[in-house]
């Protein structure tokens, strides 16, 4: 594990959350697909469960894909985090839950709301990455027909495609199609 359990949970978070949109079209068009996201990574706290609560996790989604294309500049990178922390007003504290009994962090209140609570949650994790030195680990897809992010959380970072649309196999395939038609 590079990073605490945690980060690693709000890293792969937010890649999944910034997919919502990149390749298939919306995918958190609701209230039912945020919910099933939402659940997905055991996000707890209030839930207003309407049209303003949906955009904001959108907005939020936005914010979150300008950092990882990004990611090649260090300094616009570390300025979009430090916004985006100021802006959910991040105030960690340290807590523990009976079916999660490591402490972790959390950075806002769980009265606020939805979309604070992720971001502030998530500028943390992209926080602790860029401390680290490995600001790198935010890739875009190799895929040539993908724009999907990938959160590479390898040991020697060699992870290049995404999870969303089957790329490296696609590619794979390609590349070996294309060996067998034109052999050296």
């Amino acid at each position: 594990m590079l990073f605490s359990h945690d980060t690693e949970l709000t890293l792969r978070a937010a890649a999944m959350l910034i997919n919502t949109d990149r390749d298939d079209g919306e995918q958190l068009g609701d209230q039912a697909a945020l919910d099933a996201y939402l659940n997905y990574f055991g996000w707890t706290g209030r839930r207003d469960h309407d049209d303003t609560e949906l955009a904001a996790v959108h907005a939020l989604r936005a914010r979150l894909g300008l950092i990882w294309d990004s990611a090649e500049d260090e300094q616009r990178a570390v300025d979009r985090v430090n916004a985006l922390l100021a802006d959910t007003h991040a105030s960690p504290w340290l807590t523990r839950h009976p079916e999660q009994p490591e402490w972790h962090l959390h950075l806002a209140s769980q009265h606020d709301p939805l979309a604070q609570r992720m971001g502030a949650e998530m500028a943390m994790a992209l926080a602790d990455l860029i401390r680290v030195g490995e600001l790198r680990r935010l890739k875009i897809c190799a895929a040539p027909d993908c724009t999907a992010v990938v959160m590479d959380l390898s040991r020697n970072r060699s992870r290049i495609f995404c999870d969303t649309g089957n790329c490296g196999n696609r590619v794979h395939v390609a590349a070996y199609r294309e060996r067998r038609a034109n052999p050296a």
